[in-house]
């Protein structure tokens, strides 16, 4: 009892620092804070999230984008502050749906002058969402709920990761606990640990990765202070690969399916939905009978068609992070059959694996587009107002359009023609704050 009461004393006191520091009053309300003078930009291009429009303006007021429209048909106050961006392409900034933020300990400047402007941190402490005014907006879903030895504990231990949920009770009280902290999202992981090719995996190289075979460049970025390799999608393993066998006495325990129905049945009593670390048939099946309305990859190993038709029927979204399982066996098949099933895919490159930047992963978008035959309209939708609609908490997040929140991001020239320059974006806005601006060097 004593632990408990200490452990609740460090959350409680935790969470009073993060509102400290971040100026956040209380969930889901933003505090209020003086905003700069109203800011009107202009650019050749703007993607509103929806469409890309030629020649718009944005007129910003009070941290939300006020008008958006032609520049001759604007009202625009006395002192309001100009910039012209010229042949720019504005557009949302993007939003991470899978990250592990702090528990990687990945600076949230960083991420944020890299163009993402709001992140979901999944496993990790819980805290009530702030930002978005200066600052990246962070939601969290706090510890991902497993089962006792399972993972990521066997692997990664638990602390401020995960929590082992031993009977339906205890689940539903730590998911009250969790929300009531706040948390947007429950996550669960069922993962017994045996696909080839996956970071978690038993079977995964833990050394330097490498994907030289596939005759790729690669690229380092200097300010996220670690490399990401420009790789494409494979099925080939190597031969020592190859030879291992999964034996199912070392796979690691699941959640049962009892224990996960009751997270999901109390999730969705305080509005709230369930997320599940899925990567082979197994844990697919555990999460599609408990109703789960996400899975936070898409599986690594293949899947049957049937268990991913039922997935459709259920109305299951999948994040992404191609990019961060392209080694797995059954990437490739899923992704191609989940989007031609007709199945809804979000972005998410799952920040803070090796090899994947600190902001926009413009290799995830590369892969979605691939894999799917989705169009550059279509991946950036599901990285902006289709990520957005999927939060349910933010209205108009992830667009630009009258009430929004003035979450932006500009790079020179036409983003058709270079993707990559989406990495590098060369206006930053944040609730209607610059925080980067090279277009007045």
């Amino acid at each position: 009892m004593i632990k408990n009461d200490f452990f609740e004393l460090f959350r409680k006191a935790h969470w009073v620092l993060t509102l400290l520091i971040s100026g956040v009053m209380s969930y889901p309300a933003i505090a209020a804070e003086m905003h700069p003078e109203p800011l009107l930009l202009h650019a050749s291009r703007v993607f509103d999230g929806s469409q890309f429009r030629d020649n718009l303006s944005i007129l910003i007021k009070n941290g939300q984008v006020s008008q958006v429209n032609r520049r001759d048909l604007m009202s625009i106050d006395e002192g309001t502050k100009v910039i012209d961006l010229g042949d720019a392409t504005v557009l949302p900034g993007l939003i991470e749906l899978h990250a592990h933020l702090s528990y990687r300990n990945v600076p949230a400047d960083i991420v944020l002058q890299h163009g993402i402007t709001t992140i979901r941190d999944l496993g990790g402490p819980v805290h009530q969402p702030y930002g978005g005014n200066g600052s990246l907006r962070v939601l969290t879903s706090g510890p991902i709920l497993t089962a006792h030895d399972g993972y990521p504990i066997v692997n990664l231990g638990a602390s401020n990761i995960a929590k082992a949920v031993s009977s339906e009770e205890e689940a539903e009280r730590v998911v009250r606990e969790l929300i009531g902290a706040g948390a947007v999202v429950i996550k669960v992981a069922l993962e017994p640990g045996g696909e080839i090719g996956a970071p978690w995996s038993v079977h995964h190289d833990h050394g330097e990765h490498s994907h030289d075979h596939h005759g790729k460049h690669t690229h380092e970025h200097q300010e996220y202070g670690h490399m990401h390799n420009n790789k494409q999608v494979s099925h080939q393993h190597s031969n020592s690969d190859s030879d291992h066998s999964f034996d199912s006495k070392q796979a690691w325990p699941l959640l049962s399916e009892k224990i996960v129905t009751a997270i999901v049945n109390e999730a969705h009593s305080h509005d709230r939905s369930v997320t599940a670390h899925v990567a082979e048939e197994k844990g697919v099946q555990i999460a599609l009978n408990a109703g789960v309305d996400e899975w936070a990859h898409m599986p690594c190993d293949e899947v049957p068609d049937a268990l991913l038709k039922q997935a459709i029927s259920q109305n299951v979204k999948i994040v992404a992070t191609i990019d961060t399982l392209s080694k797995c066996t059954g990437i490739e098949r899923n992704t191609k059959l989940w989007s031609e099933l007709g199945g809804k895919i979000l972005y998410g490159a799952e920040i803070a694996h090796p090899e994947i930047p600190w902001g926009i992963n413009t290799q995830e978008l590369l892969y979605m587009m691939q894999l799917t035959g989705m169009s550059l309209v279509e991946a950036l939708r599901a990285a902006t107002s289709l990520a957005g609609e999927h939060l349910k908490l933010f209205p108009k997040v992830g667009t630009i359009q009258q009430g929004s929140p003035a979450d932006i991001i500009a790079v020179r020239g036409d983003l058709a023609l270079d993707l990559k320059k989406l990495e590098y974006p060369e206006l930053v806005i944040s609730g209607g704050q610059i925080v980067v601006n090279r277009f007045s060097d």
